[in-house]
């Protein structure tokens, strides 16, 4: 069956007037490129007196936030701009608020990848119950807006039951300099999102992230439903929503329908009800591991080429009794191949590789610490990208 890719499919707006300001007086905000700006759109959320949210999470959730970093051509390097959304929004961030965001001190500002209704959103709100949830467009962003001070955390999927490891944020936890500070799973349960008034045999299409469609995949092939491809499943119900379509669906949560207002025409339709991802919490900086309560650790390392040396690498943890949850490979890139096949012009004989390892043991623990000491013998590489409290609910 033929499907449609849509890529971010974008809502026709008019542009707010774009506001300029001077850099702050803290230069740590933001690195100036010559003959370049970096352009960031920031919406600051409801005040604590809007009632016009119909969010599934109450006040918890914030709307109209979203932060978003472009690089355009300009000699002026420090820009703010305000965009339009669909529900009014108050006045753009300035610097002032920039610099009173750390004297403030009542919430964290935690970042996430989508809109509003999104997973990560509902996985944000559960890491941080009181906190304000910043949407970003991509994953980038929200490691960026973390680094830049823009919020105090970001909560970003890492692996998800069924379909496995999140590759491009593997890639950025090496690429960015952000700890790991936490972990929380999160009961992915999808819903059949259209229209009000719109019913099942009224639809032809059906939109979603990919992951999303591949979960569902027995429930759409019965509806007959064409696939339709796009970045986010709140972004999805969102787009149904503000164009009107009476001929698609959106496969997204039971939040997204409240925020959208869209009908729900069917939930839990994901073939496999055991259908959790889990997420990480990402700081600037690291906590104090401690003994007293389950903890996990998360390293990455690279290895020489040569029979049994991934073997001894897994052997430090074996040997002292830690269990392993989580091993991924990765290319490792940006490295010239370091051995080529003499029987094969020019062919690589082997690519070099990072392992990413999650272990059941905290780094206050003296047997985590002998472990690590003895990988680093052999590793030519080596990274502990956080070491913190386990997850062992599932909401």
């Amino acid at each position: 069956m033929s499907s449609t890719i849509l890529r971010s499919p974008k809502l026709p707006c008019p542009p707010d007037p774009t506001t300029s300001i001077p850099p702050p007086h803290n230069q740590s905000f933001f690195t100036p490129l010559p003959k370049r700006r970096l352009c960031i759109s920031i919406y600051t959320c409801c005040t604590a007196g809007d009632q016009s949210s119909n969010s599934a999470f109450g006040s918890e959730i914030k709307k109209g936030q979203a932060i978003e970093l472009n690089k355009v051509n300009d000699d002026n390097p420090y820009e703010f701009n305000a965009k339009d959304s669909p529900n009014p929004l108050p006045r753009p961030l300035t610097s002032a608020d920039l610099s009173n965001m750390a004297s403030e001190g009542s919430r964290l500002r935690v970042a996430y990848q989508g809109v509003r209704g999104a997973y990560s959103e509902s996985a944000a709100e559960k890491a941080y119950p009181n906190c304000e949830a910043v949407p970003c467009e991509q994953f980038d962003t929200a490691f960026e807006a973390v680094e830049r001070w823009l919020v105090d955390r970001a909560v970003l999927p890492i692996e998800n039951s069924l379909g496995g490891s999140i590759h491009r944020n593997y890639d950025l936890l090496l690429r960015h300099r952000l700890h790991i500070v936490g972990e929380v799973k999160l009961a992915i349960r999808h819903c059949l999102l259209a229209n009000n008034g719109v019913k099942i045999e009224d639809l032809k299409r059906v939109l979603s992230h990919p992951q999303a469609l591949a979960q569902c995949e027995n429930t759409l092939t019965k509806l007959g439903l064409v696939r339709e491809a796009v970045d986010d499943t709140a972004g999805a119900a969102k787009y149904i929503a503000f164009n009107k379509l009476n001929d698609a669906g959106a496969v997204a949560s039971l939040a997204a329908s409240r925020i959208y207002g869209l009908n729900v025409l069917a939930q839990d339709i994901q073939d496999d009800s055991d259908n959790v991802t889990r997420f990480l919490m990402l700081a600037r900086e690291p906590i104090i591991p401690r003994t007293d309560k389950p903890f996990k650790t998360s390293v990455v390392f690279s290895l020489d080429e040569g029979p049994g040396v991934l073997f001894k690498a897994l052997a430090v943890f074996a040997m002292r009794n830690i269990n392993l949850t989580k091993i991924e490979s990765r290319p490792l890139q940006k490295q010239a191949l370091r051995v080529l096949d003499d029987s094969v012009d020019g062919f690589p004989k082997y690519f070099p590789y990072l392992f990413y390892v999650d272990f059941e043991a905290s780094m206050a623990d003296q047997r985590a610490q002998n472990a690590l000491g003895h990988l680093k013998e052999f590793a030519t590489f080596l990274r502990v990208l956080g070491s913190y409290p386990s997850d062992s609910g599932i909401a």
